[in-house]
């Protein structure tokens, strides 16, 4: 059973009644002029992401080495692209999530650093490879590393970046955990065969199009949520609610990045807009416009998608508003930022629990 079925009863099989979130919110490409979308902030909406690092600001910091350290080879060319990667950037959320996820459960020790830098390297891999696929040109701002280095390279790199993150997990020194990550990296790349299945498919349905984000995204999330409550040495029961903690966080992440493929300041994005419809991609807010648009527009849709490109990016993005499609991908994105908050209930209140919380409110509330 996919994880969200068991959260069935929380979505229905209509519309969402409101959940303080409105399509208003939802911010247009204005470089000039552009403001940030209101979300329906949570217990700790005051606390911004730079608050957060601030408080596992040593740990991070040792992840930015233990990166820089495992990433070396004594082949130039993986010396060059992974330099031109780590330069990049990035929100480090991934990372971040673990470190926070195993100070919240309590742990003293540093091999939680390790865990959150194995996630990043399974992360930066699953995106050489990704965009490879998808022939993009742009990530985070700058030419992805394809489009710099050659597809050739850049696949054979994150293949090195995958064979490295299993060295790492053996460093690690417990079974349980090699075995959530093994689990994990074999469902990710189930699901970017899923995807490729679905391009260019109108026919794509909602449960499919959560197949694909559970695995891809949520997947990776919630593994890091895991590994950092075994790591802990958490009871059961407070595993589990790290593990839909993840799941739901990424869920929300993913959803969010599906909205802002639409609504967005291209520059603050670090990419293109409707990159995705570009692709042939039947994302959830395209996915429900099929399904809610009149007639003659959802034949426009349904030619986008079978044939890519964005030539009509325009009209297609006026047709997925009025149809409500970005309005009902948000409400879904408030609803996991809520059950993920909701899955801390019973960890002990801290600083860490805290931050896991304003996590949630950032991932919906961010602009890029």
């Amino acid at each position: 059973m996919h994880p969200r079925q068991k959260d069935a009863e929380v979505y229905g099989s209509g519309p969402l009644e409101s959940s303080g979130w409105e399509l208003s919110a939802i911010p247009t490409p204005r470089p000039a002029g552009y403001h940030a979308p209101t979300f329906q902030q949570g217990p700790v909406a005051g606390m911004q992401l730079e608050d957060i690092r601030t408080l596992v600001a040593g740990d991070l910091k040792q992840v930015d080495r233990v990166i820089v350290e495992r990433l070396a080879s004594d082949v130039v060319l993986v010396n060059q692209i992974s330099q031109y990667i780590v330069g990049a950037g990035g929100k480090r959320l991934r990372p971040l999530s673990v470190l926070l996820a195993a100070r919240a459960c309590g742990y003293k020790g540093d091999r939680h650093v390790e865990a959150a830098a194995i996630i990043e390297f399974i992360h930066t891999a699953t995106l050489l490879h990704d965009d490879v696929v998808d022939g993009s040109e742009m990530r985070r701002g700058r030419d992805t590393a394809n489009h710099v280095f050659g597809n050739q390279a850049s696949v054979l790199v994150g293949d090195y970046l995958y064979s490295r993150s299993f060295q790492m997990m053996v460093s690690l020194d417990d079974l349980r955990i090699q075995g959530v990550m093994a689990d994990a990296t074999n469902t990710i790349a189930m699901g970017e065969v899923l995807q490729l299945m679905n391009a260019h498919d109108p026919e794509t349905t909602e449960e499919r199009y959560f197949e694909v984000i559970y695995r891809k995204t949520a997947r990776l999330f919630e593994a890091g949520a895991q590994m950092a409550a075994i790591l802990a040495g958490a009871s059961p029961p407070i595993e589990r609610a790290m593990i839909a903690y993840g799941r739901h966080l990424g869920t929300a992440f993913q959803l969010v990045d599906d909205v802002l493929d639409y609504r967005a300041d291209p520059q603050e994005l670090g990419k293109n807009l409707g990159d995705d419809l570009a692709e042939g991609k039947p994302t959830l807010p395209v996915i429900y416009a099929l399904n809610h648009a009149p007639a003659a527009e959802i034949a426009r849709l349904r030619t986008a998608i079978e044939d890519g490109g964005l030539e009509d990016l325009e009209a297609i993005t006026r047709t997925i508003e009025s149809a409500g499609g970005l309005e009902y991908t948000a409400r879904l994105a408030q609803r996991e930022r809520d059950l993920a908050v909701e899955a801390l209930a019973d960890l002990p209140d801290s600083a860490y629990t805290q931050a896991l919380r304003a996590l949630a409110d950032f991932a919906i509330s961010r602009t890029h």
